[in-house]
């Protein structure tokens, strides 16, 4: 068998100590509420498509036909491994966060009778690019971190905390704005259930980039393509449908614009 050197040792060590001295949350200058996130694994593109729960207009027939179809369509997905700790947002950035560090505020959904506490919703109408520029600012004004938006496997293994399935559309509706429950815009942050590890909003309320480019694909591949015509969006927003709010799949920006924010990651030292 062969040993591992005591160098080696030793950098596990500090590596398992450096966690362990790792707050579960912080909260950074301008308020941004970050959660740490621990290494694992998690399967990408593991797809078993679902039958509607409740329908009373379909015979026995229906039924059997959409099982025989979805368990023809079934992926098996494949395991990714995320091998460093990082903080990521709570909450998607908000309005009043974006503002705070840009001066300004793209969002369509700003303060009106839809929207009068707009300040909690999440920044909205803004590209990938924007987004870049927004990390790019909030780490000149923290230069003590180094914040960057989180791959797209990052975003999963947050998003999922530890679930292996997807969820039930009962959970969806509980945990995410989405078409069967929003009003015709985006909502405050933090105003649906978490998940296990308490994150906001993974699914619903608005799409959230990722640093990823697109693959032109319903699922991601093993290996991240290494350039593409845009950039990943995950998670959905207020205007998807309940059976596309999911964790597993992906889509491609811009998107609708209005519908599209994200979040931050924070490395860990």
């Amino acid at each position: 068998m062969m040993r591992r050197s005591t160098t080696a040792l030793c950098i596990l060590a500090l590596g398992a100590q450096s966690l362990s001295a790792q707050q579960p949350t912080l909260t950074n200058a301008i308020g941004m509420e970050f959660v740490l996130i621990k290494p694992g694994s998690l399967v990408v593109g593991r797809f078993q498509p679902r039958c509607p729960e409740r329908n009373e207009h379909w015979t026995s027939s229906d039924h059997a036909r959409c099982a025989e179809l979805a368990k023809r369509d079934a992926t098996a997905g494949f395991t990714a491994t995320i091998s460093r700790a990082f903080y990521i947002g709570k909450f998607e950035v908000t309005q009043a966060e974006w503002k705070r560090v840009m001066g300004t505020n793209p969002s369509v959904f700003q303060r009106s009778a839809t929207a009068a506490n707009a300040d909690r919703h999440p920044v909205d109408n803004v590209t990938w690019t924007d987004a870049q520029a927004f990390v790019r600012k909030l780490n000149a004004l923290d230069p003590s971190a180094r914040y960057r938006l989180p791959t797209e496997f990052e975003w999963e293994y947050a998003a999922r905390a530890g679930e292996t399935e997807e969820p039930s559309w009962d959970e969806i509706r509980a945990s995410a704005w989405e078409q069967d429950v929003d009003l015709g815009t985006t909502h405050p942050v933090g105003g649906k259930q978490p998940n296990e590890w308490g994150l906001y909003d993974t699914l619903g309320n608005v799409w959230e980039w990722v640093s990823d480019f697109y693959n032109e694909k319903l699922f991601a591949d093993s290996l991240p393509v290494k350039s593409g015509k845009t950039h990943v969006l995950k998670g959905g927003s207020f205007l998807s449908d309940v059976k596309n709010a999911t964790w597993s799949t992906h889509a491609g920006g811009p998107g609708s614009g209005f519908d599209v924010g994200f979040r931050v990651v924070r490395e860990v030292p």
